[in-house]
């Protein structure tokens, strides 16, 4: 696309430079340099026919709708907008000096500059700014690489873990945090914890059940003091009597 804008952008100069650099010798006397804004305008109103006026000043407004189309994508994309009408105002300015400096029967004329900028506007409204938004979209970055030709540490990405071909997961089994779990061999069956580990998982279950054990005795001994008022010692209770 850029290649693309840069190649009208200079085929565009030239036919701009044909148009506006050609010399009219039958308008040498007539013509003179304007610079006030509007006064050319005036005059296409008053003087010239409704078409001849279109013709005009359409022209003009013509003229100028590349520099909006091509401009902003050969330009930063920040401000511009800002940056194709000042390019637009410079570039239309120095080609005006030149016709009333060097070209016989043309002169320098501030009301070709104003419609030339209005027409680049448009042209930056109308087509200019959805194609040089969608260039610059296209044209981001990849992430940056190292000089071993690797993606640096923050365009990496962690891979998930995947399993060796022909093993199964263990059913059952769940993930930590999302990750997929080792997959355990088909037919291998779970080994029981020994050592330290079973230890400690025994030790834990005791300490949980002590207080439930001491609960339940001082709830029979509570029961025996009530069925027997006397004090006597109750006999061992068998479960389920």
């Amino acid at each position: 696309m850029l290649a693309a804008a840069f190649l009208a952008l200079v085929a565009f100069s030239v036919v701009l430079a044909k148009v506006t650099l050609t010399p009219s010798p039958a308008s040498e006397g007539i013509v003179t340099s304007n610079l006030r804004p509007g006064r050319s305008l005036r005059q296409y109103a008053e003087d010239y026919t409704f078409l001849a006026a279109c013709k005009q000043a359409g022209g003009n407004l013509l003229l100028g709708a590349p520099f909006g189309v091509l401009l902003p994508i050969m330009v930063p994309r920040r401000l511009r907008m800002f940056r194709m009408i000042v390019l637009t105002v410079l570039v239309i300015a120095v080609v005006e000096l030149a016709q009333g400096a060097l070209v016989a029967g043309r002169a320098f004329d501030i009301d070709d500059v104003i419609l030339n900028t209005t027409g680049a506007l448009l042209g930056y409204l109308l087509l200019g700014r959805r194609i040089s938004h969608r260039y610059h979209e296209l044209a981001v970055k990849p992430a940056p690489v190292n000089a071993t030709g690797t993606e640096t540490k923050a365009a990496k990405t962690k891979p998930t873990a995947k399993a060796k071909p022909g093993t199964k997961a263990a059913p059952g089994t769940k993930t930590r945090q999302g990750k997929p779990g080792v997959m355990a061999k088909a037919g291998a069956k779970a080994k029981p914890r020994t050592g330290a580990g079973a230890k400690a998982g025994s030790g834990a279950r005791r300490s949980a059940s002590a207080p439930v054990a001491r609960g339940r005795a001082l709830f029979d001994k509570w029961r025996g003091h009530r069925e027997d008022p006397g004090g006597r010692a109750p006999g061992p209770r068998r479960r389920g009597a």
